[in-house]
């Protein structure tokens, strides 16, 4: 993780006072179960609440010694408690501690990333909504197809958030898992009611089976739709970036005063926030692997978990953050050019109508193949003439070509042209999408 794209919010999460401050309410929520159960004496647990406190730097001095972060953690807290400190961790095992944490920073993050992916589709709505009936070019292969709307386009990656947002819910109640078993996770030292009982206070559900370590394929599965919604974000973010080039320029970011684009040339003004999202998006996908790779530990448990998910859950989860907000703040300011989306839909001609004046031969008694095959003597013709071509260049040609006019009365061909045709039905879409 850089600062350069982290939110504070979501790095504070990762944070090793954030971290020990998890472990000391594990580790305390424990004993007072424990002292419920009269495992240990109640007042230790109250000791233990009213006195612990931790140092991060005293840790850092104590696992130089120990080697061993948990065993740190518990000798410090044990030097402002006292005595009742003996009482802590019994029957525990340091993974209780480290997996249960891990939930509770995993689950916390996904209330962040949930908020964000919302700021994302509050964004979308309010200007598919704007640009619902603004015509633009459909493009297909990055060629010009049949015409569409902005706001379709826009509500077409809602409709995609909107199932983002529903991957982030369950990978959020999937991984929202508490295990406080003891070695190997037979709950052999400490009783299935200390954990019932620190998952309800954090939040959390049981692991039905830990074998000391919560199964990784719950992981596994969190990182893989925090991946797939930053491929939502990079197709966003890539759709804005081929509008933005000069030779299209329908859709560009917001150029702040005072925002210099190259350091060279004056003129430019690039598409850099997308650009850096879809890098981003980039470095979310990359756990995934490591992620997948982690299910697969020796026997109950082993650690070779560790050191990766110390890496991918910040960093994933801290960029997959800062790319929701920006993505959000893309789409808030964007500016789009409808003057410059009528000129690109009007520049081959009509032949964005093709498909309709095939369509009309076919009714008109034309086989589908012939029917091709005359439009498309036309339409090559327009495509290979040169700029600028008139807005009636495939209209023009047609009504000049006798195969075609024995078929379809003048009114009928002239008809097909009419753009009108192609959004008759964005409402429906919208319906389907927005309700």
């Amino acid at each position: 993780m850089i600062p350069r794209y982290a939110r504070p919010e979501m790095t504070a999460l990762w944070s090793p006072e954030t971290r020990y401050a998890i472990w000391l309410e594990i580790e305390t929520l424990a004993m007072e179960a424990m002292g419920e159960l009269g495992v240990i004496p109640k007042s230790a647990a109250a000791s233990y609440r009213a006195k612990a406190k931790f140092d991060v730097a005293r840790i850092d001095e104590i696992e130089r010694e120990v080697k061993h972060d948990v065993i740190a953690f518990l000798t410090n807290v044990a030097e402002h408690v006292g005595e009742d400190a003996r009482f802590a961790h019994q029957g525990m095992t340091s993974s209780d501690v480290l997996d249960t944490c891990l939930a509770v920073q995993l689950t916390r993050a996904s209330d962040l990333l949930i908020a964000g992916c919302e700021r994302v589709m509050a964004a979308l709505k309010a200007r598919a909504h704007e640009y619902k009936m603004t015509p633009c070019i459909g493009r297909s292969h990055g060629i010009h197809a049949e015409p569409t709307t902005f706001g379709v386009k826009l509500a077409g990656h809602y409709a995609e958030f909107t199932r983002n947002l529903q991957r982030l819910r369950a990978a959020r109640a999937e991984i929202a898992t508490c295990a406080i078993s003891g070695a190997v996770g037979t709950f052999a030292q400490i009783d299935p009611r200390v954990e019932a009982y620190v998952a309800d206070k954090l939040g959390l559900a049981v692991e039905p089976v830990s074998t000391q370590v919560i199964p990784r394929d719950r992981h596994a599965a969190f990182f893989a739709a925090l991946a797939v919604a930053a491929s939502g974000v990079e197709r966003l973010a890539t759709e804005i970036r081929h509008l933005q080039r000069t030779e299209v320029l329908e859709a560009e970011e917001y150029f702040s005063p005072g925002q210099k684009g190259s350091s060279a040339m004056p003129h430019k003004r690039n598409p850099v926030l997308t650009e850096n999202l879809c890098g981003l998006a980039r470095l979310v996908r990359s756990a995934v692997l490591p992620a997948l790779e982690n299910v697969a530990l020796w026997h109950e448990r082993d650690i070779s978990h560790s050191s990766v998910e110390r890496g991918i859950g910040p960093d994933a989860t801290i960029h997959l953050d800062f790319a929701l907000h920006r993505m959000a703040e893309v789409i808030e300011k964007l500016v789009v050019y409808p003057e410059n989306m009528a000129r690109n839909l009007a520049m081959l001609g009509g032949l964005h109508n093709s498909q309709r004046v095939m369509l009309a031969l076919t009714q008109g008694g034309v086989s589908r193949e012939d029917a091709y095959r005359l439009v498309q003597r036309s339409a090559m013709a327009v495509w290979q003439s040169p700029p600028p071509r008139p807005a009636t260049a495939l209209l023009d040609r047609l009504s000049a070509d006798a195969e075609v006019t024995a078929k379809l009365p003048a009114a009928t061909l002239s008809a097909c042209f009419d753009d009108a045709h192609h959004f008759a039905r964005v409402d429906g879409i919208f319906d389907r999408v927005f309700g």
